[in-house]
């Protein structure tokens, strides 16, 4: 199997068909953001307005679909006016939200997420209940060896060493995992995923939501480069109770305060998914320098969290 890729040739493909789905005549485009499974631009419209397109390959393919079903529910989302699928890549035209008038903060932030976790599960997005959780310390080693099998990640014992240590204790850690609120998730709940404009506050960037407890999403509002701040997941926590989410939002997990929990079990989730899309070759070698640190320093926090008691 080769390294998922996106092609020039098929972007451009799908962009024209969208465009000429919604009957729109291009006449500029800028590029907002290339990455190597996804890529963001500006398209300029002959009628003086501004569409943005999207696309991207596995595993980010269902991001129309997601915000489809989230507006279906009254989730305020980016409006998607026309997506298709070609040659594994999902191209979608959303509308164009322009710049945002603020950063969005805290407030908005539980806002948002107590609207979101009330969603019951969705069928066709991963779940992670508590069976879910304890299995990925495992399945983390299962595709670390995976890799080092094709030579990859060859200098990774401390990332072995890690799983290793979590593995054992994550059956008792993971308890409470499906204590509310259990629903909907974002998957990459940051600031740049709220967009607060003149029409509202809206919800970007879902290709990674899936379904599981709504703390691990509020543990991603802070970021994971810098060393894990409990305290402020915990301020986060009650101004999302005080909003409208359930109180048992702020109750030991595992054994351990509820911030503590989220924000452990966030890492190793994290640390997983990079694992997993590197053994599944979404990520190619070009990128495994990189991703071995950002899974060294997420194992790492996991470690101190969710040994501590």
């Amino acid at each position: 199997m080769s390294t998922t890729q996106w092609t020039r040739p098929t972007v451009d493909v799908l962009r024209q068909h969208l465009l000429a789905e919604t009957g729109s005549t291009m006449t500029a485009s800028e590029v907002i953001r290339i990455w190597e499974l996804s890529g963001v631009e500006r398209l300029h419209l002959s009628n003086g307005a501004s569409m943005i397109f999207k696309f991207a390959v596995t595993p980010f393919t269902t991001e129309a679909d997601i915000l489809i079903n989230l507006a279906g529910h009254g989730i305020p989302v980016v409006a998607v006016k026309a997506w298709a699928v070609r040659d594994h890549t999902l191209g979608m035209l959303t509308e164009d939200l322009g710049v945002p008038l603020r950063l969005a903060t805290e407030n908005d932030a539980a806002t948002a997420a107590v609207r979101l976790h009330a969603i019951p599960s969705l069928a066709y997005l991963d779940t992670f209940d508590e069976e879910a959780l304890t299995s990925l310390p495992e399945r983390g080693l299962a595709a670390l060896a995976a890799l080092q099998r094709e030579g990859r990640f060859l200098n990774a014992k401390d990332i072995k060493r890690a799983l290793q240590r979590l593995a054992p204790l994550a059956r008792t850690r993971a308890v409470g995992a499906e204590r509310p609120p259990f629903g909907v998730c974002h998957g990459e709940f940051h600031p740049t995923s709220l967009h607060v404009g003149t029409d509202g506050t809206r919800l970007l960037d879902v290709a990674k939501a899936f379904n599981g407890p709504g703390l691990l999403d509020l543990a991603t509002w802070f970021g994971t480069r810098a060393p894990a701040k409990p305290q402020s997941l915990n301020r986060l926590i009650h101004a999302y109770i005080h909003v409208g989410a359930h109180p048992d939002a702020a109750s030991c997990r595992g054994g351990l305060p509820a911030d503590q929990w989220a924000l452990g079990w966030h890492r190793i989730w994290a640390a997983h998914w990079f694992l997993a899309h590197a053994a599944a070759r979404h990520h190619g070698r070009m990128t495994d320098d990189a991703h071995r640190s950002i899974i060294r320093r997420q194992l790492t926090g996991a470690v101190t969290l969710l040994t501590s008691s």
